[in-house]
């Protein structure tokens, strides 16, 4: 949250003068592309552990109010685990033993998180065990929270993924009951194979309305 800054006082300022006006808070600063150089991981994406046998395939575009393809963009997961836990799996992310640096997961453990940059064509993959509510919300859907960073944002933005196999538990989930069906919509994704989901993220509605903005979220 930017904050108010007070101007130095110059030096040799005469005792006794008025403080100088505090200084308008500034402006948050345009993200990215500057954060897909740092924050991607080298299996980002592969959040179910390896070979596990329930692992699930989450796939999509990331599109501007252009209906373009977003190339820069960075997607976060977060979901609970099999039991509705959210601790995930600290300590589960392998690191070079001379720089520290990142080189990927244990492969083992089921963290609950996933960092994903979209590629040249505004495209994402994520491999994950299925969606479960998050534990003692018996009124919750499944669902998968996802966070947007892209360029020419100025805050990151906030979403969910819900999956069709669940539609008895939509209707009484607390923010999908609260959408017309038309904006609940855009946070389904659709299943198109074995095991594979789709599901576009769409920065800003196109001008001809053929791309609906997906529903973002203000936590207060």
């Amino acid at each position: 949250m930017p904050r108010a800054t007070t101007r130095p006082q110059p030096a040799g300022r005469e005792p006794g003068a008025a403080p100088a006006a505090p200084l308008a808070p500034t402006p948050s600063q345009t993200i990215g592309p500057f954060f897909g150089y740092a924050l991607p991981f080298p299996g980002g994406g592969q959040i179910a552990p390896a070979g596990h046998p329930d692992t699930v395939t989450v796939h999509g575009l990331v599109r501007d109010g252009t209906g373009a393809p977003v190339p820069d963009a960075l997607l976060e997961f977060w979901q609970a685990g099999p039991d509705g836990s959210l601790t995930g799996a600290p300590g589960s992310l392998r690191r070079d033993p001379a720089t520290g640096a990142a080189i990927g997961r244990d492969g083992v453990d089921f963290t609950g998180f996933g960092r994903v940059p979209t590629d040249a064509d505004g495209r994402y993959v994520l491999r994950t065990l299925p969606a479960t509510a998050p534990a003692g919300r018996p009124d919750a859907a499944p669902y998968l929270a996802v966070c947007v960073f892209a360029r020419g944002l100025l805050h990151h933005l906030a979403t969910r993924v819900y999956f069709p196999e669940h539609a008895t538990a939509h209707a009484a989930d607390p923010l999908l009951a609260q959408l017309p069906t038309e904006r609940a919509r855009t946070l389904l994704a659709r299943a198109d194979g074995p095991g594979r989901y789709r599901f576009d993220v769409q920065l800003q509605q196109t001008a001809d309305g053929t791309h609906e903005e997906t529903v973002f979220l203000a936590f207060r």
